[in-house]
């Protein structure tokens, strides 16, 4: 059925409804068919590189951009940057710079707050890790010299409470990263806009409405897609900055920030490395896997996420034209890393494994190999090479050992030798 037939058929038939309960049976899951990652829409195999980045890759893009994330404004985009503090930081063991990216000439409009550490002892300039936060920069470390920007809660943009400092540094692992060599930037995700349904009108996406326009229209881009946007612009500012390797850029993102991060990965190739961390539906995991959580409550719960499109497909996931594993698919060839957690279930770690190996085909165009099985590994025993997948033991989170495997596949995919760590 061509794609606007079933959007009409998806438009009668969806409606709004609670929360249903996940399936967390696997002998439930039903039996499904992917689409062809390597098939164009007219028929055609897609057998080298050059078809696939001509013309297939073009046509998933258009998939993801027009039923499930909406469509991105493109460039030029008024951005006025501003640094306004760099200095030692951590106790000597990094140099901290704090920048302002100014969305709007209106002094009250939007704007983000990227908070950069770089190691102190690096030589040259040096590869970044790059992420968005969940509760304001001044978590991610128990630096005082971090500015409490304003956070948004459900209720209100407030300044946060200086007890909150740090309070997320586990998920961050700073002195981890620098050790390792490598910068950290990041800026906190309600700042392109807040996360609840009604934040539009405090984020970027106002900034780009056609002349009499008040809401989004069906295709056009949600809440995921204005926080990948300013993933990318963060770039732009990165891109200038003699302390970074511009080329060496590894982006992270975990949970919904996950899908982000992917989406952002999928449409911006200047991103070198992008790693999925339990990103789960509407991210890494297969749709078409009625297994954990599903578009119901996705749409549901998170109605300001995507676009209005998406939410046609509520119920009706097989009729969607694409799924997760063409996502990843849109990373290549550079390293993608996908990572579950084994009490994690909603986010289906199998699904998360399965659209990693179904991503494998179309790295091999390159002759790069991707995860090597269709085995799910046990935990703790990570797997892949260009693409590579781990499951840990834990709950939904970020950890130390989530950390160690960044680094060190950043470390192999990038070239790092021993003595770029930073003792």
């Amino acid at each position: 059925m061509p794609a606007g037939r079933i959007l009409a058929f998806l438009a009668m038939s969806c409606c709004a409804a609670a929360q249903t309960n996940y399936n967390f049976d696997e002998s439930k899951v039903q039996p499904y068919t992917l689409p062809d990652a390597l098939t164009l829409a007219d028929g055609q195999p897609v057998r080298d590189a050059a078809t696939w980045n001509d013309w297939r890759r073009p046509e998933i893009l258009h998939l993801f951009e027009t039923y499930e994330y909406g469509r991105t404004p493109s460039g030029p985009y008024s951005v006025r940057v501003e640094v306004v503090s760099t200095e030692p930081a951590l106790g000597g063991l990094a140099i901290r710079k704090q920048i302002v990216m100014h969305f709007s000439s209106d002094p009250a409009g939007p704007k983000a707050s990227l908070l950069l550490y770089i190691p102190a002892a690096h030589r040259g300039s040096t590869p970044v890790f790059l992420g968005l936060n969940f509760n304001g920069n001044h978590t991610v470390a128990a630096d005082p010299g971090i500015r409490l920007n304003e956070v948004w809660t459900r209720q209100t943009r407030q300044m946060p409470d200086a007890g909150t400092r740090g309070n997320q540094a586990q998920q961050w692992q700073v002195e981890k990263i620098l050790g390792r060599g490598y910068a950290l930037a990041t800026i906190y995700y309600g700042d392109m806009e807040p996360d609840f349904d009604g934040g539009i009108g405090y984020g970027v996406r106002p900034l780009f409405f056609r002349a009499g326009q008040t809401e989004p229209a069906a295709g056009d881009w949600g809440a995921i897609g204005a926080w990948a946007w300013g993933l990318s612009r963060a770039v732009d500012y990165l891109e200038k900055d003699p302390d970074i390797d511009s080329k060496k850029i590894a982006l992270m993102g975990h949970s919904r920030l996950g899908k982000a991060a992917l989406w952002a990965g999928a449409q911006d190739t200047r991103f070198a490395i992008v790693i999925s961390n339990e990103s789960g539906e509407g991210g890494a995991s297969l749709s078409r896997r009625n297994y954990g959580e599903d578009l119901r409550h996705l749409n549901t719960a998170f109605p300001h996420w995507f676009s209005a499109n998406y939410h046609r497909y509520t119920d009706h996931e097989p009729l969607l034209p694409m799924d997760s594993h063409m996502l990843l698919a849109l990373i290549a060839p550079r390293p993608l890393y996908v990572a579950s957690a084994e009490e994690d279930r909603g986010s289906d770690p199998r699904g998360e494994f399965l659209a990693a190996v179904n991503a494998g085909p179309v790295y091999a165009l390159w002759g790069k190999r991707g995860i090597g099985t269709d085995q799910m590994p046990g935990l703790h025993q990570p797997v892949g090479d260009t693409v590579a997948y781990h499951i840990r033991a834990g709950k939904h989170d970020v950890t130390a050992y989530d950390w160690d495997r960044y680094l060190d596949f950043a470390d192999r995919q990038l070239g790092r030798r021993p003595s770029d760590v930073v003792r």
